[in-house]
């Protein structure tokens, strides 16, 4: 059960583009080992559970909005689609998932490209699923990146949407904001060699709508059927709705 006056929390937190853009480019030779590192590995369970999210709905072609370095098309490779195209305004984070996919020689189906969130690139009604993994809360305008997901997402498809939350439970709400606050900051400057990212990750997470005002955010947009999934006490939350 969430408390309502947590739920209404609006969204404060501002996200700019080119510094985001920047920000992710400097870290991208870090990141993947930082991303697994520093969640102890829980991310590779998450984006599991995304994909078990979007297997009833059988997606043919998807769209990995904010790819990064492409692991969680990588993961959605399961699904068997027949494409899948991955996103993302940091280049440098998009040529190491490119590499990495050729690699594993799976470019006949994985596609990363440069592309914005709020200016899609693709006809109305292009995906049978979209995804975003700890994206969103990088958009500028986190209203019209919504619309631009719903625009190209075909009717009846589904969107899911992975991104970290505030935990509310005592004690383990006070030990996480210890971490995320002073332990999570130090390491990842120690390793990525970037004193702004890993600052940045728990200021953007704090103030950033969560449960039913991000749930109010799909709706807006013109989502529907929204629900919500909170993952490991409340670190992460997997979000759904479909058009």
């Amino acid at each position: 059960m969430t408390n309502n006056k947590d739920n209404n929390i609006p969204h404060t937190h501002k996200a700019d583009k080119e510094k985001v853009r920047a920000m992710f480019n400097d870290i991208a030779p870090k990141y993947d080992f930082l991303n697994h590192f520093l969640s102890g590995g829980i991310d590779i369970l998450w984006r599991k559970k995304v994909r078990k999210l979007l297997a009833p709905n059988n997606p043919k072609r998807i769209l990995d909005v904010a790819t990064g370095t492409g692991d969680l098309a990588i993961e959605l490779l399961n699904l068997n689609p027949d494409s899948i195209i991955g996103i993302d305004i940091a280049t440098e984070m998009l040529d190491i998932g490119t590499e990495k996919i050729k690699r594993k020689g799976i470019d006949n189906i994985i596609e990363l490209q440069e592309g914005d969130a709020e200016n899609i690139k693709f006809p109305d009604n292009s995906f049978d699923a979209i995804t975003v993994a700890f994206g969103v809360r990088n958009f500028e305008n986190l209203n019209k990146g919504l619309k631009e997901m719903q625009r190209v997402l075909k009717p009846g498809g589904i969107v899911a949407v992975l991104e970290f939350s505030k935990p509310k439970a005592f004690p383990f709400k006070q030990a996480y904001g210890f971490y995320s606050r002073y332990i999570l900051p130090t390491m990842g400057k120690a390793v990525s060699k970037s004193d702004e990212a890993y600052k940045y990750l728990p200021e953007s997470v704090q103030g950033f709508a969560e449960d039913k005002a991000f749930l109010a955010e799909l709706e807006k947009a013109g989502f529907v059927k929204t629900k919500q999934n909170r993952l490991t006490m409340g670190i992460a939350t997997l979000y759904s709705a479909s058009k």
